[in-house]
Formats: C-alpha cells, structure tokens, sequence
C-alpha cells in the first residue's frame, strides 16, 4: 500500500484521468483480441460440429468471406518425406485449356474433398427432426465456396448419395464460376455413400479392381465405397487418378472397424500393384479420406515399403497456422489427419511440393467435419 499512495502522489491530480485512460486502453486491447477469428478453431473454441451420436445442432448461414492469402510455402524435410523434391511452379504451356477465372496459371490443381453426407438421410436440421432430407443448403453453400475460391481442375470427392447428388454439386460450382464438365461416380457395398470426380479435362478411360471382396471372421465382404480409377489428359500430360473412402473409426455390425479398414486398404493396395505393374512409370494419384493416421497399418499398407520402387509417398500439407489435420471428430474432441493425396514415382517429380495446402477457409466447418486438401502438379 505504501507503494500504491506514493504512485498516486507522484502523479498527483491527473491520477484519475490517468487510470481511467490506462483501464480504456486494456480493456479495448481485450475487446479486440476477443473479437479476432481465426480460420482453424483452438480446441476449445465453439461452433464445431457436434458429436456425430447426437442430433446435428443448427449451422448459421455461411457468411461471405475474403480470399484467404496463401499459407507460408511447407519446409519439406526427411520426417516429412524421404528424398523429396521440391519443385518449381510450372508455367501452363500455351496451348492448355482455358483456366477458370481466378485460378493461377501454375499447372493441374486437383483437390481431395469429403463433403460430409451431400446425400439424403434423417437430420436434425433447426431444432427439429427431418426424415429423408438433404444437406442443409448453407453448408452445401459452403462447400460450393471453398471450391469455387480455389478454383481446381479436379476434384475428387467423398460422401456424395446419388449420382444426381454429384450432379448438382457440378452444376453449383459451374453456377459460382467453375466449369468442371467431366464426372465419374462409383460405389460399393454401401448403398448411400459413394465416391465421386468431377474434372475440366475429358476422362479418357475408367478402370474397376479385379478384387472388391475380403474374408473377415469366416465371412466375405465387400469394400465399402468402392474404388474410384479414371484417367485423363490434361495439357499434353496423363493422370490416374485413383480414389477411396476406408471404412470410418465406428463401430460395425460387420466387425472390428480397425480390421475391416486393414482389409479394404489391401485390396486398395492390390490394385494400386496391378497399376504400377502394367507401367512402373504411370503417373499416379491415389487419394481420399482413409480414416487412418500416417503410422497406422492401413497406411503403410496403401504406401507400401519405402525402399521399394512402388512406395507412394504421401504429399505434405499444412494450413495457413502450419496445422496438418484434415478431420475434427467431435465426439472425441479430435483432430487427425486422415485424408491424403499419395503419388507413384512416375509423377513424384511433378509434384510442387511448396504449394500443397490443407484448405482452412473461414467457413470450414460450416461445409464439412474434414478439411480439403490441395497438390499442384507440373
């Protein structure tokens, strides 16, 4: 105390206006880091989705936001990925096809993308309980969004019910400016979830696994949601694309999730080898929401053996916050990343490593529980 009243005498009179002042400044400098938003949510920030074992609580329209700037380019190291080559962004040859507005002339832009449930199922939609509705419209807004911001050349996703559902996402993206006139849609034992591909550039062929079933407990099953393979043309260069959607981390009458996700990412594997034995040097795209973390046996078996000459090696990514998760689960509060875009060796050297991004637009969680993520290919 004797500290406090010789301060207050040595400022004499204006100790009151100089307090006052002093509190106005703190609690504005308060006031404005409140108010100050992100785009990737800290953990205990509200407005996530809920628990997927609860209703689905209401979505405020999606706002409008401004272009996100691009993220700081990732440092690639031998942690990240072993013997990578970081590439330079490529210049479009003079003859490419023209390049929605907004997109950067810096090669194939593809993105991997689950839109959480783009198909008709019983929701809790505004307090109320629906049968048989679709995706609320402003997260399908949402997604629209994202995707027409980042303007891709192609984009693989998952989740999609019908193929009218694929339809109208195409017709959405077209409406906010981004022509993608070429789709591809297949499924597999699952008969509301599939896998879907929308591109600028005609789909040349389409291919199916020779193996879609497995035995588990004595019993056969089939994948889930089926494998996506088409491949395409783009500015004098050839793609193949190959797409998945592995069984989730809950629960199943089948069995145990962890096994039937094994099991599906073998036969994902198997046909990635038939692939790369007709051409070692095919230029390879396997990608989609695997629903397992890196170190994981599904992932080492879709990736295979390092030292072999048909590893895949996994693209990347990180955010404008240098975060790499792709999915929040909110039931048990978690963030992992579980969706990848994986690359043979004939393409390894295309890749622009730098210019991988998970996308984390403001509106994020509004449009799904995964994040999109996006490769940039020569």
């Amino acid at each position: 105390m004797r500290h406090v009243s010789s301060f207050l005498a040595l400022i004499g009179n204006g100790a009151p206006s100089f307090l006052g002042a002093f509190f106005c400044a703190v609690a504005l400098l308060a006031n404005s880091a409140c108010n100050k938003k992100g785009s990737t949510p800290d953990w205990d920030t509200p407005g996530a989705k809920t628990p997927a074992t609860a209703a689905e609580t209401e979505i405020a329209p999606a706002e409008s936001v401004a272009v996100l700037p691009a993220p700081p380019p990732v440092r690639v190291t031998s942690e990240m990925l072993p013997e990578a080559e970081i590439s330079e962004v490529p210049e479009v040859a003079e003859n490419a096809s023209p390049i929605p507005e907004g997109a950067a002339s810096e090669g194939l832009r593809f993105i991997t993308y689950n839109v959480q449930n783009w198909l008709t199922m019983d929701r809790y939609v505004d307090h109320k309980a629906l049968k048989g509705a679709p995706k609320p419209d402003n997260e399908k807004q949402s997604v629209v969004k994202i995707l027409a911001r980042h303007s891709p050349d192609v984009i693989g996703l998952c989740e999609i019910g019908q193929a009218t559902d694929l339809a109208e996402i195409q017709e959405r993206l077209k409406a906010a400016g981004l022509d993608l006139p070429h789709s591809q849609y297949v499924g597999g034992s699952d008969p509301v979830r599939h896998l879907g591909l929308l591109s600028r550039f005609p789909i040349t062929s389409t291919a199916k696994p020779a193996e879609v079933e497995y035995q588990l407990a004595g019993q056969t099953f089939a994948i889930n949601r089926g494998i996506l393979d088409v491949t395409l043309q783009a500015r004098g260069k050839s793609y193949r694309f190959v797409g998945v959607h592995l069984k989730s981390k809950r629960d199943s009458e089948q069995g145990d999730q962890e096994a039937i996700r094994l099991n599906e990412a073998r036969l994902l594997r198997r046909h990635v080898d038939s692939i790369l034995k007709e051409n070692a040097e095919v230029r390879l795209i396997v990608y989609g929401d695997c629903n397992d973390t890196r170190a994981t046996p599904a992932i080492k078996t879709i990736t295979g053996n390092y030292n072999d000459p048909d590893y895949l090696t996994a693209i990347p990514a990180k955010d404008s916050r240098q975060d790499a998760w792709t999915h929040y689960w909110a039931l048990h509060d978690i963030y992992s990343r579980i969706d990848f875009i994986l690359v043979s060796k004939g393409i390894r050297k295309d890749v622009n490593f730098g210019a991988a991004r998970i996308i984390d637009d403001a509106e994020w969680n509004k449009a799904s529980d995964h994040r999109a993520v996006m490769a940039i290919f020569k």
